[in-house]
């Protein structure tokens, strides 16, 4: 049996986490007796790290006390980076997202200036919403592999000039606080997965301007051997033209099934379109060859999911990213993985677009920095 200590740690990072909200939560994830829970909450509330406030809706049983961090000062500072822009907010000690704020930025300018970019982000998005507050943690989600904890990148391939860079490192020596460095679509996977309870194992896809991927299971990201897991962006798929990738291969989805993708395919077709968000605004004005081509994109996709699916038995398939608020594209992604998969694996499948939209992986990153400094 772990010590009173250990389990009080235990206890606390769940919380933390967002993988325990209640006493039976505990109990079942530590595997102890309710007794033995019901001590160390005690002893939390006893303290004042905790409060205990409000029920969970019913399930039928009696309805269960929420637990929550008690909220101490100070905030975090996050931020997901992407290739043309970044999303910069402020969470509360408890994980709770308080503001957000997107600014232009080019990620091919190297991390030491985008990082003095961010620095001065974070001073700006403070003095408007949290003036004087401490800055308690730091949180940030790069749009390529990372080895997490470590936050090192590993061969990013539309991030020159990052590949292997320790960006962990370099935001703790500026900051000088607790640092959580991890890929956009596994924060992004996070974020969204507390915001469904009920969402057992899901898949998450984040469909930008790249495509990424990431597979929570029991409440836990799946990050893999060097948690380089979920890199659907390379899954080669038919159909796909044999379109060259910024990989070096030919035929991955990202060539077919991404907002780049779709930007080079239009802009060649003489569109007047620079971005992912022109695409997006010109489906919405329902453009008949921009709305062909993201159907077709969204389709893709689908094929390149059903594999994983049919592997995997997920719960839940969360499309998220700009591209999740095109609904033909998500609904071409839905109709293939219900074409494409076993009937018993679809039988119960939920496939959704995202509910964070594009906060997810914010909220994702203030979990992470809450659970690194309980």
């Amino acid at each position: 049996m772990s010590d009173p200590a250990s389990l009080r740690d235990q206890a606390l990072s769940l919380l933390a986490s967002g993988q325990a909200a209640s006493r039976a939560d505990l109990v079942e994830t530590l595997q102890v007796a309710p007794s033995t829970v019901s001590s160390v909450v005690r002893r939390l509330l006893e303290e004042g790290v905790i409060l205990e406030e409000g029920v969970s809706a019913s399930t039928g049983g009696r309805r269960r006390k929420i637990l929550r961090l008690r909220d101490a000062g100070g905030l975090y500072a996050v931020a997901e980076l992407g290739a043309r822009h970044a999303r910069v907010g402020l969470c509360s000690p408890s994980g709770r997202l308080l503001a957000a704020e997107e600014r232009a930025i080019d990620i091919g300018a190297g991390p030491g200036p985008i990082f003095d970019e961010m620095g001065a982000a974070f001073d700006s998005v403070r003095a408007a919403h949290a003036p004087g507050q401490r800055l308690l943690g730091v949180g940030m989600a790069l749009p390529g592999p990372v080895e997490f904890p470590h936050g090192r990148l590993v061969g990013p391939a539309r991030m020159p000039g990052w590949s292997g860079y320790d960006a962990q490192s370099d935001l703790r020596d500026r900051f000088d606080v607790a640092v959580v460095v991890d890929n956009d679509a596994k924060a992004a996977a996070i974020g969204e997965h507390a915001l469904r309870p009920d969402a057992g194992d899901m898949i998450y896809v984040k469909a930008g301007t790249g495509i990424g991927g990431s597979l929570v299971s029991g409440g836990q990201v799946y990050r893999g051997g060097r948690s380089l897991s979920g890199d659907v962006t390379h899954v080669r798929v038919a159909d796909s033209g044999e379109q060259e990738c910024s990989c070096g291969s030919r035929g991955c989805l990202e060539t077919v099934a991404s907002g780049a993708a779709l930007v080079r395919e239009l802009a060649r077709r003489g569109l007047p379109v620079t971005s992912t968000r022109d695409v997006v605004a010109a489906t919405l004005n329902a453009d008949p060859a921009v709305v062909t081509l993201v159907r077709n994109a969204g389709r893709l996709l689908g094929v390149a999911l059903s594999g994983l699916v049919n592997f995997l038995n997920p719960d839940t398939v969360v499309i998220g990213g700009s591209l999740s608020s095109l609904d033909v594209y998500v609904a071409a992604a839905k109709g293939m993985l219900y074409e494409r998969c076993l009937p018993s694996i679809t039988q119960s499948l939920s496939i959704e677009a995202s509910l964070a939209g594009p906060d997810a992986a914010l909220v994702g990153l203030g979990r992470l920095v809450r659970a690194s400094t309980v």
